[in-house]
């Protein structure tokens, strides 16, 4: 058995900890007072057997020991520590504090003649400057990285001189407009980038600027960003130039593919259970399962941030290409199950999950698939289907929307035919007209007619055929409106089949009506399917994809 234990103070000397065990039959998180311990909101007491007498010592020493450093942490306002500033965690910080450390960390600019000849800056201007941001409230972040974009980006004024000089030299000989090109290019480098170079060199800064590129991404996508005070476009230089040097130290080459076995150490094991977003681990018999047998799971991995899983997929080892997640996730073999190599044929992906939200926009999900590809084309030479099994987030909240629009326009008669708006009205019990299109859109709203077969009769051909046109023809910016479609399709993958309640959960119902997709990677096809989608926005799509989209078309007056 594997344990963990997070030993947290409370006023007045209490103390909680958390404990994880890595057993089959046990909830991961567990918290307990004194002998009794919590799960899942339900206070139960824990037999004395399972408390030894030193894991209780261990926790109490833990307690005063953490206790003095919370107090020690209190007392300083920023102190001189080894030589190194440590700025504890004020109310809020004042402008003349934030522009203090910036004034003091971000070094100018060299010239363009002394710009391999500088000396690097101190590490403690990395540390500081790390230190100082963990301590900022939320509300004081906005502001601090508003500043540092704003006051140590480009020299705007000397860039626009160098443009006039490269204008002024297009008759000059070519090395002279050489020169004055790389000195442009030097001029447009922001003084914050060195910065965030030196930051990535010391222990813990890539991690670091991973975070803060999240936070970067939150505030512009958040009203706060809207305000004519900050600088918006300043903060979209920031997250550029970030995203610019992560997509560089994350490329695929510098990667790590790890397969995540039971045998995994148990902080990797408890990460890949937290950060699944797509079919949540229930416990750890579920995540054994997972990970046992006719289930495989990747993860990549960076020597910078080591135990650290960046994105991860799971894979279900199976006979046919599956078109239903409950038999993915609910129906398994025993964990002691041998594999039958004769029931393998087909690999399919039913879950990708992105871990690092100041990763976004940085490809790594398509180089895991095509990796894992090869990694499961060496264990099954005979393996030829692999597919995903994909949810369709967005579909019901996008029906909802077009429903809604329809009812407001007049226009609801447009979206079935005569006859399913008939069978609607029977199985609804209301009346023609408004009435029949409220009581639709309040149905596909719950999960309650998944239960009806009636009305799951009633709903399959309206609503495969709507999902088919949403997937398949609802557009941003040429490209498929659903971010997993759009995912697929630019690694090259054809929308092969979709599968009617294929996930019954209520999750599946309210994201999608419980309909699923199948995304089927032909080796042979991927990279001319991706270029056509890439420049020609085309859709490689199956027979039945095409025939859904074609009666949409015939039956709905769109």
């Amino acid at each position: 058995m594997c344990v963990s234990v997070c030993v947290c103070v409370w006023g007045g000397g209490d103390y909680s900890c958390t404990v994880s065990l890595r057993n089959p039959e046990v909830i991961p998180s567990r918290v307990f007072t004194g002998r009794r311990f919590q799960t899942h909101g339900q206070l139960i007491s824990l037999p004395p057997a399972m408390i030894s007498h030193p894991v209780i010592w261990a926790f109490r020493s833990s307690a005063r020991c953490w206790r003095h450093r919370a107090v020690l942490k209190v007392s300083l306002r920023a102190s001189v520590v080894g030589g190194r500033r440590w700025y504890s965690s004020p109310n809020r910080v004042g402008v003349t504090g934030m522009e203090e450390i910036l004034a003091r960390v971000v070094a100018p600019l060299p010239t363009y003649e002394t710009r391999d000849k500088s000396p690097p800056p101190p590490e403690s201007n990395s540390l500081d400057f790390m230190h100082f941001y963990k301590s900022l409230e939320k509300e004081d972040r906005l502001g601090f990285l508003t500043k540092l974009s704003q006051d140590f980006g480009v020299d705007h004024r000397s860039a626009s001189e160098l443009a006039g000089k490269l204008l002024d030299t297009q008759l000059r000989d070519l090395a002279t407009i050489l020169q004055v090109e790389d000195r442009l290019r030097y001029c447009l480098t922001p003084r914050y980038k060195q910065l965030l170079n030196h930051i990535s060199r010391v222990e813990g800064g890539v991690k670091f600027l991973v975070d803060l590129r999240a936070d970067v991404l939150e505030i512009i996508s958040s009203k706060a960003s809207e305000s004519p005070h900050i600088k918006h476009q300043n903060l979209k230089d920031l997250n550029g130039t970030l995203k610019s040097l992560l997509s560089e130290w994350f490329s695929v080459g510098l990667l790590r593919l790890e397969r995540i076995t039971w045998q995994s150490p148990c902080e990797i094991l408890q990460k890949i259970s937290q950060y699944e977003a797509v079919h949540p681990v229930r416990n750890w018999t579920d995540l054994r399962r997972r990970v046992g047998p006719y289930r495989r799971c990747y993860a990549f991995t960076h020597a910078a941030m080591p135990g650290e899983p960046l994105v991860v997929l799971h894979v279900a080892l199976t006979e046919d290409i599956s078109d239903n997640i409950q038999s993915i996730v609910r129906e398994f073999a025993t964990v002691d199950t041998e594999e039958d190599v004769n029931k393998i044929n087909a690999a399919i992906f039913y879950s990708i999950s992105s871990t690092q939200a100041g990763l976004q926009g940085v490809e790594l999900g398509n180089y895991l698939i095509k990796r894992v590809v090869r990694e499961l084309q060496g264990e099954f030479p005979h393996m030829a289907q692999f597919s995903s099994l994909s949810p369709i987030p967005g579909f019901s909240s996008w029906l909802q929307g077009l429903l809604s629009q329809s009812r407001k326009e007049g226009r609801g008669s447009e979206l079935l035919s005569e006859q399913e708006w008939k069978e609607v009205e029977q199985a609804t019990d209301s009346s023609p007209g408004t009435p029949a299109v409220d009581a639709l859109r309040k149905l596909v709203g719950t999960s309650e007619w998944l239960r009806s077969e009636r009305l799951c009769r009633v709903l399959e051909p309206v609503l495969m055929r709507l999902c088919a046109w949403y997937l398949y023809g609802e557009k941003r910016r040429g490209y498929a409106l659903n971010p997993v479609a759009n995912f697929h399709l630019q690694n090259g993958a054809t929308m092969w089949r979709l599968n009617w309640r294929a996930d019954t959960s209520p999750r599946g119902a309210a994201n999608s009506c419980g309909i699923m997709v199948n995304y089927r990677y032909f080796l042979s096809e991927t990279s001319k399917n991706s270029s056509l989608y890439l420049q020609s926005k085309a859709v490689a799509a199956s027979e039945q994809v095409l025939g859904l989209v074609s009666q949409f078309q015939k039956n709905s007056k769109l």
